[in-house]
């Protein structure tokens, strides 16, 4: 049986212990989409400039130049949002850092590194146009792309071993034996980060897609435009029927090692064979109630028998049970959302096969528009089903939030003060983007290899 840690009881109040919540949602919640669009732009800027080598094809150099430039500026702003993560990692919550930090400081350790090489090879990709032979120029965005997929692989690790903590024996109410390369690649680690990378390169696909899919709606039809949608949308829709499949597994993960966050993703109280696969609803008194049930389903989904046998919710002390409707309404958000992103892509492959050509309705266009924002919602709320799924642990079986936290009053200012700084952000953001979507384009070139 895991040993559960208690800390020193201090002066936190329930409302500090909010307040850290909501800041630490807050940051991860803003920082993933730059996160997202750090590890899935870079496939399309060098693919991009790829086909212009090989090709000539200028349309192409010029997408490439302009995803260069949006690049370097998320890239910045990510890393002022990372930034400050890392300190609130120390500063909220100090009671899982100070016990825990020797266990999971391998992987932190290992992203630092990642995004180190990652800023030095943006910094070489961004200066040497013109400057490298083509493909030498090329090549050094490589790094980019391979730091930036492991940076994310490192930063789920330690989440995931939040959720999965190993690594370590716990004697006299002290943390012995640390293994680090274990806690990181705990039993959650292959679930977790293959379905956030996936959901990563489908947020940069869809996000990118969208901005030319809007442009085509206001009637800019040009091959430029074409182009800058087709090279991100295809990516997307790629990987759309994969995250379903990784979705599935993820979901028989749950059911396995924590089924209280599945039975309240699900909203099942009760154990039972034949448990429904349960579509909307809220708790009222202790059940799901106004969902949409399909039978069996939830059975057949974690064991493909009907007969299967689900844990729900009257297995679990009701202490330490999740709560329910935001885990299951977050679920069912992030589903929904996959299987729409699914069948829009779906309509794009079917047009495409037919006529080698986009879709020729206006709500095809409409729907892709606003995917990149839908995509976002899903990446949020599988968030908030692995996060608020796992509490009231920080350490799932091992340490509480509320033990976690940090001691000292006033969390509230902290909150104010960040949620300001990311107001700024935002704005300054939005606008330099705009201004560079905003600027004439390049008449660019592309490059020839000599002969």
């Amino acid at each position: 049986m895991a040993t559960v840690l208690v800390l020193p009881a201090g002066p936190a109040s329930a409302a500090d212990l909010v307040a850290a919540r909501l800041q630490m949602a807050l940051s991860l919640g803003w920082h993933i989409v730059l996160a997202c669009l750090g590890v899935g732009m870079p496939a399309l800027l060098l693919y991009a400039e790829w086909r212009a080598i090989r090709t000539g094809d200028g349309d192409s150099m010029r997408l490439a130049r302009r995803w260069a430039k949006a690049i370097g500026v998320l890239f910045a702003v990510g890393a002022v949002s990372g930034t400050i993560l890392s300190f609130e990692m120390g500063l909220l919550w100090p009671g899982l850092m100070g016990t825990y930090g020797e266990v999971i400081g391998l992987p932190f350790a290992l992203e630092g590194i990642a995004f180190f090489v990652e800023a030095i090879f943006i910094g070489v990709y961004l200066y040497s146009w013109d400057r490298l032979p083509p493909r030498i120029h090329l090549l050094s965005g490589v790094p980019v792309l391979i730091a930036g997929v492991a940076s994310a692989f490192f930063v789920v690790t330690a989440n995931a071993w939040m959720n999965q903590p190993v690594g370590f024996v716990v004697e006299n109410g002290r943390v012995r034996d640390v293994a680090p390369w274990r806690a990181m690649f705990n039993p959650a680690t292959p679930p977790q980060t293959l379905h956030m990378i996936v959901a990563a390169f489908m947020v940069a696909g869809f996000a990118t897609a969208g901005v030319y899919a809007v442009a085509m709606l206001r009637g800019r039809r040009d091959r430029y435009h074409r182009l800058g949608f087709m090279i991100p949308f295809t990516m997307a829709a790629v990987f759309a029927p994969i995250q379903i499949l990784l979705g599935d597994y993820a979901a028989k993960f749950l059911a396995e090692y924590q089924p209280a966050k599945l039975a309240a993703a699900e909203g099942l109280f009760l154990t039972r064979a034949g448990a429904p696969l349960s579509l909307g609803g809220f708790v009222v008194d202790g059940e799901l109630r106004y969902a949409i049930e399909i039978p069996n389903g939830l059975s057949l989904l974690v064991g493909y028998s009907p007969h299967t046998v689900v844990q729900g919710l009257d297995q679990v002390p009701v202490a330490d049970r999740p709560p329910v409707t935001p885990v299951h309404l977050a679920f069912d958000t992030m589903v929904g959302i996959g299987f729409f992103l699914l069948l829009l892509s779906a309509w794009y492959v079917l047009a495409w096969g037919r006529r080698r050509e986009l879709p020729r309705s206006r709500w095809f266009l409409r729907l892709a528009a606003v995917s990149g924002v839908a995509a976002v919602v899903a990446v949020e709320a599988g968030w908030v089903v692995t996060e608020v799924g796992r509490q009231p642990w920080v350490v799932y079986g091992r340490l509480r939030t509320f033990d976690a936290v940090n001691p000292v009053p006033g969390l509230w200012i902290g909150f104010a003060v960040v949620s300001l700084v990311y107001a700024v952000l935002t704005v300054a953001t939005v606008y330099v983007l705009r201004r560079m979507a905003r600027a004439p384009q390049e008449l660019t070139h592309a490059p020839q290899e000599p002969e």
